[in-house]
C-alpha cells in the first residue's frame, strides 16, 4: 500500500515545473506537472506520491497527519520502519 505524505514545499522552480518538498526532514524533487493551474507557494503543504505533488492540503491537516504518521512509525520496530520505507519508495501508479 503506498500512502502520500504531507510535504511543505520549501522551494519552487523558476519555470514553477518542480519544487523541493520536505517531508518529515528528508527533502526531495517533485514535479508540479500535475499542479497546473493551481497557485502554489513556498511554506504550503501538498500531498506528494511518486514523485509529483498531487494536491495542495490545508496546513492544520497536514500538521495533524504528520503527528499520526510520527506515531504509526514510533510503534514499528526497525525492520518494519525499513521495509515501509523501501515499499514506499516502489510504488507504482494505481498501486
Amino acid at each position: 500500500m503506498c500512502l502520500s505524505i504531507p510535504s511543505k514545499v520549501v522551494k519552487i522552480s523558476e519555470d514553477a515545473t518542480t519544487c523541493v518538498v520536505d517531508t518529515m526532514g528528508v527533502q526531495r524533487e517533485a514535479s508540479l506537472l500535475m499542479m497546473e493551474g493551481t497557485p502554489l507557494e513556498v511554506g504550503e503543504y501538498v500531498l506528494l506520491h511518486i514523485g509529483f505533488v498531487m494536491e495542495k492540503i490545508d496546513e492544520k491537516y497536514a500538521l495533524e497527519a504528520i503527528e499520526t504518521y510520527k506515531e504509526i512509525l514510533a510503534a514499528m520496530d526497525e525492520e518494519e520502519r525499513r521495509a515501509a520505507i523501501l515499499e514506499a519508495d516502489e510504488c507504482e501508479v494505481g498501486g
